[in-house]
């Protein structure tokens, strides 16, 4: 199970970034400007956005098991559309239906992480999950498509996404084959594993609703200032996925196949970050006594110290010292990426996937707005230059990336004020406290 849910994650990350490598390639063949391009990812966003509350509810109420399986394939037949979408119209055509495939990944996959491993251990099984392997196929992506496909083997960029969408097609044939939604299902689960998993997890409340009223999850002063981090953090993260190619490729004049490899470190420093994160959350958590500031602490460091290291990444004229010190930035901001997941579980309890959709939305209004302003901001900052009578662009990356070193620190400044112990599974039991969003008992515990 824990190798089915980080391959789900490997792919989605995998698949998704992608976009590094071919953007190059579409702005050349269809002339389209920075802010375009940028525009054309942004309709990803919408339906991503939009499917990750209703994908919520779905997996809290059905499972994993089929859903996951499903949008696994399909967004996997989705991927090499890009190569015969025919110009700007199929082009979002073809974003609007990869955001609907994959909007419920990572709703279904924090649903998993809570069924399937014990309290104790669930921030560092979610590092591995959503951060690792999640950071580490982004960071494939380009070594893969970029890299092998189109650099050793020569492939032409349409090809390379066949490839890519097949692999992916034969993961989700394996895991309809092999995953089970709980441990209470799977023939395979003895007595005695079972009440491994359940260890330290209270036991479900049969009084509560099958599904999480929204209005109760809208009214938590925590889940408000945890919505704007994650749309600070999630927009930020746009420029690691829509931009490094061009970043690589054009501002600092690699070719493709090294490139391939400068663009995957920040999403290898995330990978790295992310696991370490996971056990020094645990860690904070059984040093401080305290899973709220534990949790905290970690959220508020990660953010804080990758704002600082952005600057370090601005002020390197050489492209290998640059990639290096963004690898630093993606290992500082993606620390704090189990923390949320562990955030999402404890706020949510059985409605996990459910809180997780909410958040998932709120990192997608982020993502719908940074990919337009971004390219914009890039679009301002570059001139043209003539060289030997060749008319050349030359773009300015540093005012992009202080707006994400900003992003980052209000990000940390948010993490402080994030209570996970205001459950939402205990607000809705008999007694529970719906006033003003806190529970009862106002330690949690």
């Amino acid at each position: 199970m824990f190798a089915l849910a980080c391959g789900a994650s490997w792919f989605l990350y995998l698949h998704r970034y992608t976009w590094n490598v071919i953007a190059p390639y579409l702005e050349q063949d269809y002339g389209l400007s920075k802010t375009e391009l940028g525009g054309i990812y942004s309709f990803f966003t919408p339906t991503y956005g939009l499917g990750q509350i209703p994908s919520g509810i779905l997996c809290d109420w059905i499972g994993p098991h089929f859903f996951l399986g499903l949008i696994i394939v399909v967004w996997s037949l989705l991927v090499p559309l890009y190569g015969v979408s025919g110009g700007r119209t199929g082009l979002v055509a073809v974003r609007l239906a990869f955001g609907a495939a994959q909007a419920g990944t990572y709703p279904a996959l924090s649903n998993v992480t809570a069924t399937w491993f014990p309290l104790k251990t669930r921030t560092i099984v979610q590092g591995w999950v959503a951060t690792f392997f999640g950071r580490s196929g982004g960071a494939m992506s380009s070594i893969l498509l970029g890299t092998i496909l189109i650099g050793y083997f020569e492939m032409e960029w349409q090809w390379a996404l066949v490839v890519m969408g097949v692999l992916g097609v034969v993961f989700g044939v394996v895991f309809l084959l092999l995953f089970r939604n709980s441990p209470e299902v799977d023939s395979r689960v003895n007595e005695a594993e079972r009440a491994l998993i359940a260890e330290g997890s209270p036991p479900p409340d049969p009084s509560a609703p099958p599904v999480l009223p929204l209005r109760t999850a809208v009214r938590n002063r925590s889940m408000l200032f945890f919505v704007i981090q994650q749309i600070m953090s999630a927009g930020a993260d746009a420029v690691y996925v829509l931009f490094m190619g061009d970043y690589f490729l054009n501002a600092k004049g690699f070719e493709v196949t090294k490139a391939g490899l400068l663009i995957s470190l920040p999403l290898w420093g995330g990978a790295i970050g992310g696991i370490l994160g996971g056990y020094i959350n645990d860690l904070m958590i059984q040093k401080t006594g305290s899973r709220r500031w534990g949790r905290s602490l970690v959220g508020f460091t990660g953010k804080f110290i990758a704002c600082g290291l952005m600057f370090v990444a601005i002020s390197q004229d050489d492209g290998v010292a640059a990639a290096w010190s963004l690898f630093a930035v993606k290992f500082f901001t993606d620390w704090s990426q189990p923390t949320v997941w562990g955030t999402c579980t404890d706020i949510g309890g059985r409605y996990s996937a459910t809180v997780f959709g909410v958040i998932n939305t709120s990192g997608s209004i982020g993502g719908l707005i940074s990919p337009v302003l971004f390219g914009a901001i890039l679009d301002w900052n570059t001139t043209q230059v003539v060289v030997d009578g060749i008319t050349n662009s030359v773009t300015d990356y540093n005012p992009l990336f202080v707006t994400v070193a900003a992003m980052y620190m209000i990000s940390a400044v948010c993490w402080f004020m994030v209570d996970c112990t205001e459950s939402l599974e205990s607000r809705l039991a008999p007694g529970g406290d719906l006033s003003d969003g806190s529970p009862d008992d106002p330690s949690g515990e």
